[in-house]
């Protein structure tokens, strides 16, 4: 097997790891499971990184194994939190554990019949028969309660200014923890991955493993991968709209684009890494690339451009670069027409907008009225006439001049229309 670990170390994915670990990789093909929480019917770009681990695995022979928790997602996993969460009910439980299947589903195939094909599991299917007195029995008598508190995600709460933690969050390693005994047991997965905040969980679910089996079968091993920051400190995933999703119903592939094409230096330089699977060598030779001319933007121009092929497709790669020309760079009036309402709002996000009525377009608008009296972009028809003389005026990027009659074949989206003053003015008109 080719060594998956140093890939991983090299790309920075690598926190805490077992002892055995990286043996137990290089020896076989290693069936490996991440879980994911249902608190969304979406997942956002803190994800990402997971879902990049089991592409990883697969890609290096061994098999990964992806876990939506319908019934962890019930309790609400404490690390990390100050405060327990609310807990959801089930139909809204259900509805996310569909949407994250969905998510997970463009990244591994799930029906592929090679033998280290991705598996889709959800805890909630061997959960929901399990008693509450067998789980405390057969489960609960292998773990002391003084392993269970000394973990950081434990202590963290009882020793913070909130509530403190209840019975149900502090069962949730215990939870966890059957989870890598079942799919042990099942599929004969020996390796559990996550972020850097779920060790505590994931040793537990090693703990587990060894003393619910004997020999060889109680095996198990864990690794931890970082949790993604940013150089400046900040929360990493955030834009200004909140989180960064993966489906486009809730980030728009636009901005999912310019999300990454604004990061910084010091941050593409980390993320491509991280985001990508250029190999070394590529990666080296855009980092270099970059310090030499940085104002060209190389890692922050491949970044958004592998991650947005990667998680939505090349096709809308093509959309979002064309929508970035429209105000950076010589885009067409058809470029312009092609742009979706949720699209062309984002685009000109910020710029000054006015209404005109319908009526008004349908019977045909001099020019002069619009960049006037209508809009108030010019403040007098005389400086719009000069304007127009000059041949600075464009309308959805096309020059127009004293004569131009705007009317409803110039409509985008049959409601927008594009005024443009010289290189970097604009103004948006909708009509209503």
């Amino acid at each position: 097997m080719k060594n998956i670990i140093s890939e991983l170390q090299w790309r920075g994915l690598v926190h805490d790891i077992m002892p055995g670990t990286e043996e137990q990789l290089l020896k076989e093909m290693t069936a490996t499971y991440i879980g994911f929480d249902p608190t969304s019917d979406s997942l956002h770009i803190g994800s990402l990184v997971p879902i990049i681990l089991l592409v990883h695995l697969k890609n290096f022979g061994h098999k990964p194994i992806a876990l939506v928790g319908g019934a962890t997602g019930m309790i609400g996993d404490p690390s990390g939190k100050s405060d327990e969460r609310n807990l959801l009910d089930e139909a809204t439980l259900n509805h996310n554990v569909e949407g994250i299947k969905g998510v997970l589903s463009r990244f591994l195939d799930f029906n592929d019949t090679a033998t280290n094909a991705p598996v889709l599991v959800n805890n909630y299917d061997w959960m929901k028969g399990l008693s509450f007195i067998n789980f405390a029995r057969d489960v609960g008598k292998r773990i002391t309660v003084n392993y269970m508190m000394a973990k950081d995600s434990v202590k963290k709460r009882l020793s913070g200014e909130g509530e403190g933690m209840s019975f149900t969050e502090f069962t949730y390693q215990l939870i966890q923890g059957y989870d890598f005994y079942h799919l042990h047991k099942e599929y004969n997965c020996l390796l559990q991955m996550g972020g850097s905040d779920q060790w505590g969980n994931i040793t537990t679910g090693t703990e587990l493993v060894r003393r619910m089996n004997v020999g060889e079968e109680a095996k198990a091993f864990a690794m931890t991968c970082p949790l993604i920051t940013k150089a400046d400190g900040s929360k990493f995933g955030k834009s200004e709209g909140g989180n960064v999703w993966l489906t486009a119903d809730k980030t728009s592939v636009y901005k999912f684009y310019q999300f990454w094409l604004n990061t910084t230096d010091v941050d593409a330089e980390k993320y491509i890494k991280i985001f990508t699977f250029l190999d070394k060598e590529t990666i080296d030779a855009l980092i270099e690339e970059h310090k030499i001319a940085p104002h060209l933007r190389v890692l922050q121009r491949k970044l958004a451009e592998e991650l947005t092929v990667f998680v939505h497709s090349a096709e809308e790669l093509e959309k979002a670069i064309k929508a970035s020309n429209i105000l950076f760079g010589n885009a067409t009036a058809d470029d312009l027409k092609q742009l979706d309402e949720t699209t062309f709002l984002e685009v000109f996000d910020g710029v000054p907008q006015a209404e005109i009525s319908r009526n008004d377009v349908q019977v045909g608008l001099d020019i002069v009225l619009v960049l006037n009296e209508k809009t108030g972009f010019f403040k007098s028809n005389g400086e719009a006439r000069r304007a127009l003389t000059a041949n600075s005026i464009s309308v959805n990027k096309e020059k127009v001049n004293e004569t131009f009659v705007l009317s409803t074949k110039d409509l985008i989206n049959n409601q927008f229309v594009l005024l443009q003053s010289g290189k970097k003015n604009y103004f948006v008109i909708r009509v209503v």
